[in-house]
């Protein structure tokens, strides 16, 4: 047997390790075949077998079947033989599909004419490319004659060549470490095949007792629930929302009861519930150990050969490799596909819960926790939905009744032009409109508002934590440990060139061989990473940049058009068109930085998935959000505060000056800035995208299979479509991320600017039904089924989603005080005002120009008001031109400013504290499943100390039969005995030491 050892793996445990390869050893000594034997039936004359320059042992095929516990194989199937049951089970009906394996293949044309005339098996010695790069020459043995048969292969065929010989060692390996595999032959010159695996319950049981895998045992006991005040209310509540409950009733758990489940090992198999081995371990399961023995699988021999089946897609010996679909989902037979489709993945469905344990089933732990997290974020939409509503309702109540609003519709003051030359003076009175439309969301309401989401984020953090940990338990996943994983192929290729550097260097001898990668080889990989980072916060810059150029060209060209309409809508055209280029930019910039987030992470070489997951993950929130908020974040604190003042303004490119904001404010176009984002990234970005993309490449390799040449098959037969060919056309599953990271961003969305937008959480809820559908669609019938992958949260989500709840908080102070009006009027209401009201607050928030102070060629060229206007009113807190220091601040000026500041402090850490407090008063652990938790491992110890005494008992009555007849007693003194293990007696107390305590 091929060393398929672990012993290249990263360092694990070492009793683990000896297990492991004590088991090797034993399938190795069982299931070591020739390659000439991969089959049990005889194989046909024609069909090519490869050999290697590998030392290989034989095998009797008597003890072969003799032994229950070998693997029974099946590799060569003849392409006429019936499919059975949708293509989910082997030819014989009987052995499930766990995985399939895809492949591309070329055969060389004048081997396979050779074959088929002849019946000659193909005999490689191994060899690649030789290094002259001349055409290999390889030899065609006849199995019942000894002439041979020389053919020319050509260089462009030794890829393949290689590539066929390192499938072939793969796939012994893989029948020596227990599998079963199946293939059909290839029937055309080029094209894709297939090779199904099978895991039999040795082979199972074994890789489940290694990688700790909890099943139930016969154990139960009853979960009792508490009486009181909240068990009666969750009653009713379920009686009310019954009707929103998925139908799937074989999944329907019985909250009375529980089996208590143990890792699995065959040491103590007659504990566990095994009613048929061949259902015990769900296909989740199945599909699970199969690939975590693909993993660490090895083609070939030798200190440098390809490990684990990553490797070999990477570089091209396989093209894909997937567990199967549970059958069609339009099939009249009812299968978990069909149910979850039928239940969950329709926009009909939309009203009900979702079959969260059937997900968790069917896909594995991973992504049950994504979508149950997905379903707990958008149930706290509803209350955060339903307030936000009221607010904005509150300001259309109040709309007539708000005096700032009143008073600019009223006051005919004559403001200063907004731009040089061709703007001209223009009445307040014009922006009564504007100014009604801020109050809708500037008013006091959204100051309470801001607060409630800073405490909502953390209920919602809260909440999951608790919904999280009680999955864990349902899901038997509390005492889950982090396990080893293996290096990724990128990372065993870069030691790999590492080590063979250093063996060419002049002493080799003295050099030992790697064992990591250490931060010197990974120095340009960070420095690349990191520069390019800066540089994309500078592109994002750049293009924020270039929108606000654009508005203010686009501004000053409609103030010199000569249609008194198009200098009306200056601000309109402008404000729309300007959010709409953000837009656009946005999405683009968006994929950019996807792929180059890819780049760099592949750059620093991570060790493992999970480092290179989390690297990945935290590269694109980096940059998307920079992406996605820089032009809010621009509205919001930098637009108008560095303008200057009439007189003394701001310039950029020497004749441009920067634009302003509204008369009532930046917070109404703050509010059309983030909605226009929000939705149209959502609906564009997370909605057509996900159905359009994925659509328009099913349709591509549609078509490109039916461009298939004739001549490209050298047979007339064919065969209706099996399960494994439907899902190789589907997309390849490439993880959460992109799903996580949608949601991420909209969560900002709704907590960082959510007092300029109170209905940002009704647009998210919104979106979020449509999203899980959208989802649930696409992971049930456009994408393969990924590989179940146990986990018990979420990861560094969590930490994403805690770190912009506590930015929230700080971002609304600062819009509050600074975007919005609430301080101003506060400071005017309770310093200036002299009737405690706020009448006189606009006039209060208006300075004074003198238009003889305008610099050359900046006042208005031609203007329609009168000639005789001496002065101009701007929205600024500054002296008159009369006072002693002209346009300097005014006192009213610093009294605000020192009221905002102090503001931000108050509203922080007030906000902070009730947050925390939050956190501390509610437990991460609801206290019904931290008892059911105690209570099953004080029945598990009981358990297991039940099986050892009555191991004990039987080893006493063993001992007891063997005894010699006793003596008279009678004749004997009395004597004391040691007890000893062997005497010990069920009526008696056992020792200290065997009691036990509560865990």
């Amino acid at each position: 047997m091929e060393d398929n050892s672990r012993a290249s793996d990263p360092p694990i445990d070492t009793a683990q390790v000896e297990y492991r390869e004590a088991a090797a050893v034993a399938v190795s000594e069982s299931s070591s075949i020739h390659s000439e034997q991969f089959s049990t039936a005889p194989l046909p004359q024609n069909l090519p077998q490869v050999t290697f320059n590998t030392t290989e042992t034989s095998l009797d095929l008597s003890e072969y079947f003799e032994d229950p516990h070998r693997p029974v194989l099946n590799n060569f199937i003849e392409g006429n033989q019936p499919n059975t049951k949708n293509g989910l089970y082997f030819r014989d009906g009987k052995r499930k599909v766990d995985y399939v394996l895809a492949y591309n293949y070329r055969t060389h044309v004048s081997i396979k004419s050779a074959l088929v005339s002849q019946g000659l098996a193909v005999i490689s010695n191994g060899n690649s490319v030789n290094p002259e790069g001349k055409a290999q020459v390889q030899t065609l043995q006849s199995s019942q004659h000894e002439q041979g048969l020389v053919v020319e292969v050509a260089p462009q065929d030794l890829l393949e060549d290689d590539r066929r010989c390192r499938r072939e060692a793969f796939e012994r390996n893989l029948m020596e470490a227990g599998l079963e595999i199946e293939k059909d032959e290839e029937i055309k010159n080029q094209g894709t095949g297939f090779i199904r695996i099978h895991a039999p319950w040795h082979a199972l049981s074994r890789e489940a007792e290694f990688l700790k895998i909890k099943v139930p045992t016969k154990q139960v006991y009853e979960v009792k629930e508490e009486d009181g005040m909240i068990t009666a209310l969750h009653k009713v509540w379920h009686k009310i929302t019954r009707p929103f409950e998925p139908k799937v009733q074989h999944l329907e758990n019985d909250t009375k009861t529980k089996h208590i489940s143990y890792d699995f090992t065959r040491e103590k198999i007659h504990l566990y519930n095994i009613k048929d081995k061949e259902t015990f371990f769900d296909n989740a399961t199945r599909s699970r150990i199969v690939y975590e023995i693909l993993k660490v699988t090895g083609s070939t021999k030798g200190q440098y050969g390809s490990r684990g089946i990553a490797a070999l897609i990477a570089n091209g010996t396989y093209d894909s490799a997937y567990p199967l679909h549970d059958g069609n989902y339009e099939d009249t037979e009812v299968n978990d596909r069909k149910l979850l489709h039928e239940e969950w993945a329709r926009y009909g469905a939309f009203y009900k819960y979702q079959p969260i344990d059937l997900i968790r089933k069917y896909f594995g732990e991973n992504i049950g926790l994504y979508f149950a997290w997905l379903g707990v974020y958008t149930e706290l939409l509803i209350p955060a939905s339903v307030v936000g509503i009221i607010v904005f309702l509150y300001g259309c109540a109040t709309l007539d009744t708000n005096i700032p609003s009143l008073e600019m519709c009223e006051y005919n003051f004559t403001m200063c032009p907004l731009c040089d030359q061709f703007c001209d003076y223009w009445n307040l009175s014009t922006a009564c409109s504007t100014a009604k439309a801020s109050h809708l969301f500037d008013n006091p309401a959204t100051v309470f508002f801001s607060v409630f989401m800073a405490l909502w984020a953390t209920m919602f953090l809260e909440h999951w934590k608790r919904r999280q940990m009680r999955l864990c338990y349902q899901w038997d996943l509390t005492g889950l440990e982090e396990e080893e994983e293996r290096p990724r192929p990128e990372y065993e290729t870069k030691l790999l060139q590492k080590n063979r550097k250093k063996e060419k260097q002049k002493n080799s001898k003295r050099s030992k061989t790697e064992e990591k990668l250490t931060w010197r080889d990974r120095i340009p990989g960070y420095f690349i990473g990191l520069s390019s980072i800066l540089f994309m916060f500078g592109l994002t810059f750049s293009a924020v940049f270039g929108v606000i150029v654009y508005r203010i060209t686009t501004s000053a060209i409609m103030a010199m058009s000569s249609n008194p309409n198009t200098r009306a809508n200056v601000r309109v055209t402008v404000t729309s068109t300007a959010v709409i280029i953000n837009l656009v930019v946005i999405l683009i910039l968006d994929e950019i930085y996807g792929a180059v987030a890819k780049w760099l992470t592949q750059i620093e070489i991570p060790k493992t998935e999970k480092s290179f997951e989390e690297r990945l993950i935290v590269k694109s929130f980096l940059l998307k959000f920079m992406n996605a908020y820089a032009p809010i974040f621009y509205v919001a604190f930098f637009k108008g505060r560095f303008i200057g003042r009439p007189g003394d303004y701001v310039y950029v490119f020497d004749n441009y000056r920067l634009e302003e904001c509204a008369p009532g404010g930046c917070l109404m176009e703050l509010c059309i800035q983030l909605s226009i984002i929000m939705l149209g990234k959502q609906l564009i970005q997370n909605n057509l995208f996900e159905i359009g993309i994925p659509k328009l490449k099913k349709l591509h390799r549609k078509l490109k299979d039916k461009g298939t040449k004739p001549e490209e098959s050298n047979t007339n037969q064919t065969r209706p479509p099996q399960q494994w060919d439907l899902d190789y056309n589907l997309e390849p599953f490439t993880g959460l991320t992109p799903e996580y990271m949608e949601m991420i961003i909209q969560f900002g969305f709704v907590t960082l600017f959510v007092a300029s937008f109170p209905l940002a959480p009704l647009f998210a809820l919104l979106n979020n039904v449509i999203e899980i559908r959208l989802d649930a669609k696409k992971f049930v019938t456009e994408l393969r089924r990924p590989n179940a992958v146990r986990a018990k949260n979420i990861g560094i989500w969590y930490n994403i989603l805690s770190g912009m709840g506590k930015l929230s908080v700080i971002i609304n102070a600062f819009v509050i005080s600074f975007t919005s009006d609430f301080i101003p009027r506060l400071v005017y209401q309770y310093l200036y005002s002299e009737t405690g009201t706020m009448d006189g607050f606009i006039d209060h928030t208006l300075s004074y120009f003198n238009v003889s102070h305008f610099k050359p060629g900046s006042a208005p060229v031609a203007s329609d008001f009168h000639k005789d206007i001496r002065v101009c009113r701007y929205r600024d807190y500054r002296e008159p031109p009369w006072s002693s220091n002209p346009y300097e601040f005014s006192k009213q000026y610093w009294s605000v400013l020192a009221a905002r500041l102090a503001f931000v402090i108050l509203f922080q850490n007030l906000v902070m504290l009730l947050s925390e407090g939050l956190d501390w008063i509610i437990p991460d652990i609801p206290k019904d499943i931290s008892e059911q938790i105690k209570k099953e491992k004080t029945l598990l110890v009981d358990v297991f100390l039940k099986e050892e005494h009555e191991k004990l008992q039987l080893i006493q009555n063993f001992l007891l039969k063997d005894r010699p007849a006793k003596p008279n007693l009678k004749t004997l003194a009395p004597r004391s005995r040691a007890t000893s293990l062997c005497q010990f007696s069920p009526e008696k107390k056992p020792s200290d030491g065997s009691q036990h305590t509560d865990v």
